[in-house]
């Protein structure tokens, strides 16, 4: 997940993020997931919509409509997909726009951003998105958050149009708290915004003749380190962590989280997934050659290089530098790949060490059938449903 993190010691937002129901109530309240299968914990979906060389940004999204139909159907929690830009490799600029087409296509599953990089956005924006997609898939949106730009500065700049970019991150307890009230359609009186609402929202039900849920999405908060584990905690929020690229900040971020949490509306008790990044293959040959190919991706974009997912011929033709080799080394040793078997033992161990509450799996590879039997294999070997 596209995340990063930040906090101002003691802030806390001026609102709570109603996730639909009171503390205490497990699955209904749109957080919380159940276990299927002989999984340690319920799993879920993280999409960067990976476009591979030679295939297209609509051969990415068709991908992605079939990968959420199957994991949908094989009894996954949640479905998200992460904000990136500039990226030849990524087609998830968007994330509300994938949302509302996958939407269309599905009918159980939840649907969220993994996440949606605050700093980059109108917190007024952001909420007239989300509620639009909660009115199009009524209480299957979740709302993730991050305070990273998703891209290089240059890029954020762009996006931001200004080039004092820290003032995003460091804003972003405050916007937290605006995008909260937006949300909620709550600003106080005398408030400048007082007469602002989001909508689709929470207004529609208090006006004249208005039937309108309130319910609206729930918020996370996503980081790579403390920072926004702190914060999560503070507020009572669900926390998502992304071990699949910060795997040595894991444990200590999940650990400042719950001795930070305080009770709130939307949870009783910590509340917290990671990103895991996958690759079951039906041989281990196979799924080592792909994992060899992400090594080869992040090489090129940690150089300024990026560029469109490379094969395995790519990547096993590439002359890697001994720096290169130790970077790819370092890197695919946080993928957990092999057969479905391997892969079931990798992601027990890692539930083990980390006792997160739900295990969110993000698989790359060149081609989008690799990526679908990937998921199709963990389904299997943790005997999860099939319809």
């Amino acid at each position: 997940m596209a995340a990063d993190e930040t906090a101002t010691e003691g802030t806390a937002t001026e609102g709570t993020a109603n996730g639909g129901a009171a503390a205490g109530e497990t699955a209904a309240d749109g957080i919380r997931a159940t276990a299927h299968g002989t999984a340690p914990t319920p799993l879920s979906v993280l999409d960067l919509v990976t476009v591979g060389s030679g295939r297209t940004a609509t051969d990415a999204l068709r991908t992605s409509v079939d990968l959420a139909r199957l994991t949908e159907s094989r009894g996954f929690h949640r479905y998200w997909v992460a904000e990136h830009h500039s990226m030849p490799g990524v087609a998830s600029s968007s994330p509300a726009v994938i949302l509302a087409h996958l939407a269309a296509h599905t009918g159980r599953i939840r649907l969220g951003s993994g996440g949606v990089m605050l700093p980059n956005h109108a917190p007024l924006v952001i909420a007239e998105q989300f509620g639009t997609l909660e009115a199009l898939a009524p209480g299957r949106i979740d709302l993730g958050l991050g305070r990273a730009p998703g891209t290089d500065g240059a890029t954020a700049a762009a996006l931001r149009r200004t080039a004092t970019l820290h003032e995003g991150a460091d804003d972003f307890p405050e916007q937290l708290a605006e995008l909260t009230r937006f949300l909620d359609d709550d600003f106080p009186d005398g408030h400048r915004y007082r007469r602002i609402h989001a909508v689709p929202g929470p207004v529609q039900a208090t006006s004249p003749g208005g039937v309108q849920s309130r319910h609206r999405p729930p918020v996370w908060l996503l980081g790579s380190s403390g920072f926004s584990a702190r914060l999560a905690g503070l507020l009572g929020l669900p926390f998502a962590f992304a071990h699949h690229f910060s795997a040595q900040n894991t444990v200590p971020a999940l650990d400042l989280y719950r001795e930070s949490f305080r009770p709130s509306e939307v949870l009783s008790e910590p509340y917290a997934l990671i990103g895991v990044s996958v690759l079951a293959a039906d041989d281990e040959r196979e799924a080592r050659r792909q994992v060899l190919a992400t090594g080869l991706n992040m090489v090129r974009l940690r150089t300024g290089r990026p560029g469109l997912f490379p094969s395995p011929e790519e990547a096993e033709a590439h002359e890697f530098s001994e720096l290169e080799r130790e970077f790819v080394d370092s890197w695919t040793a946080n993928i957990v790949h092999g057969t479905a078997d391997e892969v079931r033992t990798g992601l027990d161990d890692l539930h083990k060490r980390t006792g997160a509450d739900e295990l969110m799996l993000t698989s790359h590879a060149h081609r989008g059938e690799l990526r679908l039997r990937s998921y199709e294999l963990v389904a299997d070997a943790y005997g999860l449903p099939t319809a």
